[in-house]
């Protein structure tokens, strides 16, 4: 899958907003690029202004001092990160989100891994995901995710 593949695939989903940061869009000249998937079901085309974050995001390259660890300046590497929840979490990694594993390797290509940074709170990532229908299920099942807790009445924790 490419970036459009992925891009392609997400826009389709109900509710979604793909945001692309670029010039002049207030994003930080780091993010340019890269791209953002919020459930937004007024479908605003733009970052939802009530501070929720995305649920999966596509990064083109690394940001310095910060999230070197999968090597995204090498090119025609990107790297599709996914909220995906505790339980599934588990299913996808084979461990807790609470669990840190030593020896990760966060270069490889089309393996599902802990996030590098945020893997505590339960995102995996994928570097060029080559399996589509992989990559589409965890996608849907992060937008139903996405979709579920913003319904939830206010005070509820989501699995």
């Amino acid at each position: 899958m490419t970036e459009d593949d992925i891009i392609e695939f997400v826009r389709g989903l109900p509710g979604t907003v793909v945001f692309t940061a670029g010039p002049g869009d207030g994003s930080p000249e780091v993010a340019w690029g890269d791209s953002f998937f919020f459930y937004d079901p007024d479908g605003l085309d733009a970052i939802p202004a009530d501070g929720r974050l995305p649920y999966a995001t596509i990064v083109t390259k690394d940001y310095p001092g910060f999230d070197t660890a999968s090597g995204l300046d090498r090119p025609g590497v990107f790297r599709l990160n996914v909220a995906v929840g505790r339980v599934a979490f588990e299913r996808l990694v084979g461990h807790s989100p609470a669990e840190h594993r030593a020896g990760v390797d966060y270069t490889v290509f089309d393996q599902v891994i802990p996030h590098p940074l945020y893997a505590t709170q339960s995102w995996i990532s994928i570097l060029n995901p080559a399996d589509a229908g992989r990559a589409q299920a965890i996608l849907r099942d992060a937008h139903a995710r996405a979709a579920k807790r913003h319904r939830r009445p206010s005070g509820t924790s989501p699995a």
